[in-house]
């Protein structure tokens, strides 16, 4: 089973090249690989010993009702065999026996009576012992082929093994783990990662998580070069840096160019509009996830909100890995409560170290000056070693809370200085996210965000950081 889901060439051996004994095998495998899900189960396992092996797990169990439902069969085969061989055995007494005959000749030929009468009868035993085979062998391979329910069962357990190797990629794949990666992997990493993923505080939320991700990689390529903010539409003017490719076109034709110019001259030339946000920083994308109880708060199709915020966060750490910017994840609840995740632009984050800030979680109240107070400080860090300028921090919570006048002076100043950009996501708290909330005055981008099963609601957020 483990060489039929990892060989590259397979090649199942013939029925008349079985050993009696192996016949029932043989079927159990022949209605495996003939499966409609064997080739979909051979496209995640072929050259991956993990996957194949993981395979073999799953269908561990059908495969043990198969060969408990052959027993009768398996009987038969095994009497076969055991014909078989006295029918061998029988072979080589006569001979044998010829071998004594010749060599117990005179020279006309004559045998002595009682070496002829050991001839005749081992040629006699031989014949019945090779007929009972044959009929041994007849029963052993109709019975292989006649065991109830045997095809169905093996088609099943295929379907069940397909279906879990599948699982497991997409679970790998959601949470960003490639299959270069996987393949570099040792074996006993990858099973006990494996297993941290399936019974993992965010398992069930894998196929969000994914969705997530591939949103936010959608939106990076819509993003439109040398274009400030969001882009919206198109509309008139003369800027020459946001021309949309059908007038660029027009340039580039000589009976055209002209008629260019003086649009040109009348500032009716098509350009992309965009919302006016500033231009993406190159400092560190910061995300501050709350994780006080409220949190554990489930949304339509039974989504937590703990769940959309932490996806959310893991797409932002693809946006800055990709942006070859840092990231770090906060996460926070009562204020001294917080923990911080470090993921520098120039080494690799471990999935490991993915896991642990995926699935901390805090609990307790909520306090909005600690994290934000950690997330300054280190982009104040940033603009003392002079290597990347303006950050960007999300604030991802789902309640309101105070901040004191004076620190909130402080958060001030340093925004002017520094640069940032603090958006907000208020997640199934639109309260939050209301006009002159305390959210609302520190925020330069701030939306509710109530329908937790649309990972499209913050779509724009990936174009803008």
């Amino acid at each position: 089973m483990f060489l039929a889901a990892y060989k590259v060439g397979l090649r199942l051996r013939e029925r008349t090249e079985m050993d009696p004994s192996r016949l029932v095998n043989h079927q159990v495998i022949s209605a495996l690989v003939e499966s409609p899900d064997f080739a979909a189960l051979r496209r995640e396992t072929v050259g991956d010993p993990y996957a194949a092996a993981l395979a073999v797990l799953a269908q561990s169990g059908a495969l043990r009702r198969m060969l408990e439902r052959s027993q009768d069969a398996q009987g038969r085969a095994e009497q076969a065999a055991r014909t078989r061989q006295d029918a061998e055995r029988a072979a080589t007494a006569v001979a044998e026996a010829l071998g004594r005959a010749a060599e117990e000749a005179d020279e006309d030929g004559g045998v002595p009576a009682a070496t002829a009468d050991a001839l005749r009868r081992a040629i006699q035993t031989a014949e019945a012992i090779g007929s009972a085979a044959r009929l041994a062998a007849q029963d052993a391979a109709q019975g292989a082929a006649a065991v109830p329910g045997l095809r169905g069962a093996a088609h099943r357990a295929a379907g069940e093994a397909a279906e879990a190797v599948r699982e497991e990629a997409v679970l790998m794949r959601a949470w960003g783990v490639g299959s270069g990666e996987l393949e570099r992997m040792p074996y006993a990493r990858r099973a006990r990662l494996a297993e941290r993923l399936r019974a993992g505080r965010l398992a069930r939320w894998a196929e969000l998580i994914g969705r997530f991700r591939q949103m936010a990689d959608g939106e990076r390529a819509r993003k439109v070069e040398s274009a400030t903010g969001e882009l919206v539409g198109v509309t008139l003017g003369d800027d020459l840096s946001r021309l949309i490719p059908s007038e660029l076109a027009n340039l580039g034709l000589p009976e055209l160019r002209a008629v260019f110019a003086a649009r040109y001259a009348a500032g009716q030339l098509m350009l992309y509009d965009s919302r006016g946000e500033q231009p993406t920083g190159r400092g560190a994308v910061i995300a501050c996830v709350d994780t006080s109880h409220s949190m554990y708060a489930a949304g339509p199709g039974g989504v937590t909100r703990e769940a959309w915020s932490k996806a959310c966060a893991l797409a932002l750490l693809d946006q800055a890995r990709h942006a070859g910017r840092d990231f770090v994840g906060i996460l926070f609840s009562a204020e001294d409560r917080i923990q911080v995740f470090r993921f520098p632009a120039g080494r690799s984050a471990g999935i490991e170290q993915v896991l642990d800030f995926a699935e901390t979680f805090l609990g307790g109240g909520t306090s909005y000056q600690a994290p934000l107070t950690v997330a300054r400080e280190l982009l104040e860090e940033e603009l003392d070693d002079a290597t990347s300028t303006r950050g960007d921090i999300v604030m991802i919570t789902d309640d309101e809370c105070g901040v004191t006048e004076e620190w909130m002076r402080g958060w001030n100043d340093a925004r002017r200085v520094l640069g940032f950009r603090l958006f907000g996501l208020a997640v199934g708290a639109p309260g939050a996210a209301e006009a002159g909330s305390v959210l609302d005055a520190l925020c330069d981008n701030l939306r509710s965000i109530e329908d937790l099963t649309d990972v499209h609601a913050a779509a724009d957020l990936f174009r803008l950081i």
